[in-house]
């Protein structure tokens, strides 16, 4: 595995990281470009995107709320984000599937995590599938729930990690 570099999203990535979205998640569950570039464009410090020679290869973008609603799906577009809150909303972490397989996914998850932690954040959300959800326990999320939200017509379920 090749070293992979780690920076903050630009607006030119917007189109790139669409591509890698629809690419990677089924059917509606996938952001649209106007999402991800709203994404960039108001927290850019929460939208990590992973490089390998030269080429974006997957990312993770996220919000941040006092209160979390996991289930709120105006948050998508960042309504109601504050960079100041201290909880962060994961809601795309993706590898381009060319890229899959090969243990990308979870060296760029622990730089995002490790990244949130210096930035003082105190939890970290997401909404998975049930077949990442031991993945997800693995990297030190704890499950909560099944999810109240229907996002793209998929089940989904709860977990979050205490920073």
């Amino acid at each position: 595995m090749s070293d992979p570099v780690f920076r903050q999203a630009l607006s030119s990535d917007a189109e790139r990281c669409y591509a890698i979205e629809i690419g990677a998640y089924e059917g509606d569950e996938a952001a649209t470009l106007a999402k991800i570039r709203t994404r960039i464009a108001q927290y850019p410090q929460g939208f990590l995107v992973m490089e390998l020679e030269g080429q974006v290869i997957g990312f993770i973008n996220s919000g941040c709320a006092h209160e979390v609603v996991m289930s709120d799906e105006a948050f998508k577009e960042l309504v109601g984000h504050d960079a100041e809150a201290p909880n962060v909303v994961i809601m795309s972490v993706v590898i381009d599937p060319l890229f899959q397989g090969r243990g990308y996914a979870t060296v760029m998850m622990k730089t995002f995590v490790e990244r949130m932690r210096r930035a003082g954040k105190r939890t970290i959300h997401l909404m998975c599938k049930q077949r990442h959800v031991a993945l997800y326990e693995r990297q030190g999320y704890g499950y909560v729930r099944p999810s109240p939200s229907d996002h793209g017509g998929m089940s989904w379920h709860e977990m979050v990690m205490a920073l």
